[in-house]
């Protein structure tokens, strides 16, 4: 396994390899992250996985100094799971002085996420542009837990014409239902408690769904009443849209819908989804 901090030297790395899998990381990996690994390794001849906590995508008044960072950690699951490359660059290494140039991708970074986390998206989309540029990756790998990051990129690498896969892979879930995320490792014992409650709002709105409930704000309706059982649950916002638009649906359609959440649980935030009706 190669661990390489600059792009000239990645580049240059990458140049012995054919098909290869991406998984662009923040760190701090979990299940999650290395179940796309092995998708990655499955799939392509050779897998890079991208470790950069990227400041551009954090807000003014979010946790960026005091996410958790543990590369040691990361970079010995990584040898575990026979990963061929690893990106670690320093900010200074992808945003140089002078840096003005962001992607902004229209129409779907303006609900949900967007809307809470105002540039969070333009943020998203310029590190994972340049992330291809450098990589240069055949597919690239992505959690469903960040719904909305998904649709995000799919739209950027079709509106820009990239020469690579977007690949979307189920999100890996504790046996109680929590959705796994490094901003879990914040949670109290307490709070990882109440945290299954995200989980428990989704499920029941599709248990409504499946039982014949179409009407989107009545599923609405559903998943606050189960937020509101749970004391330390203060939510910031539920959705149930369409799948590809992420545009609140009055009617849920024989297809389904995105249902997503952001709740905070003490001084957490907490994001989850679940595809309705699949």
């Amino acid at each position: 396994m190669q661990v390489i901090e600059t792009i000239a030297t990645f580049r240059r790395a990458r140049s012995g390899y054919t098909g290869l899998g991406l998984v662009p990381t923040m760190g701090y990996l979990h299940e999650g992250h290395l179940s796309l690994v092995r998708r990655a390794r499955k799939e392509c001849g050779a897998v890079a996985v991208s470790i950069f906590v990227n400041p551009t995508q954090f807000g003014p008044n979010e946790d960026f100094a005091a996410y958790p960072r543990d590369l040691k950690r990361d970079l010995e699951l990584l040898e575990s799971e026979q990963v061929d490359l690893v990106f670690t660059p320093s900010r200074d290494e992808i945003y140089s002085a002078g840096n003005t140039t962001a992607v902004e991708v229209g129409g779907v970074t303006e609900m949900l996420e967007g809307a809470a986390r105002p540039g969070h998206f333009r943020g998203v989309a310029t590190i994972v542009c340049k992330l291809f540029n450098i990589v240069q990756p055949n597919r690239a790998y992505f959690g469903q837990k960040d719904a909305q990051q998904t649709v995000v990129i799919s739209r950027m690498v079709r509106d820009l014409d990239m020469p690579l896969e977007v690949v979307v892979c189920p999100t890996v879930r504790e046996p109680d239902g929590l959705a796994m995320s490094s901003r879990n490792a914040y949670l109290a014992a307490d709070e990882r408690r109440a945290a299954t409650v995200l989980y428990r709002a989704l499920t029941t709105a599709d248990s409504r769904l499946r039982a014949g409930e179409r009407s989107g704000e009545v599923l609405r309706r559903t998943i606050r009443a189960t937020l509101a059982t749970e004391p330390l649950a203060d939510l910031d916002y539920v959705s149930i849209a369409d799948r590809s638009t992420l545009l609140e649906l009055d009617l849920v359609p024989s297809q389904g819908a995105l249902a997503s959440l952001a709740v905070r649980i003490g001084k957490t935030r907490l994001i989850d989804n679940f595809i309705l009706g699949n």
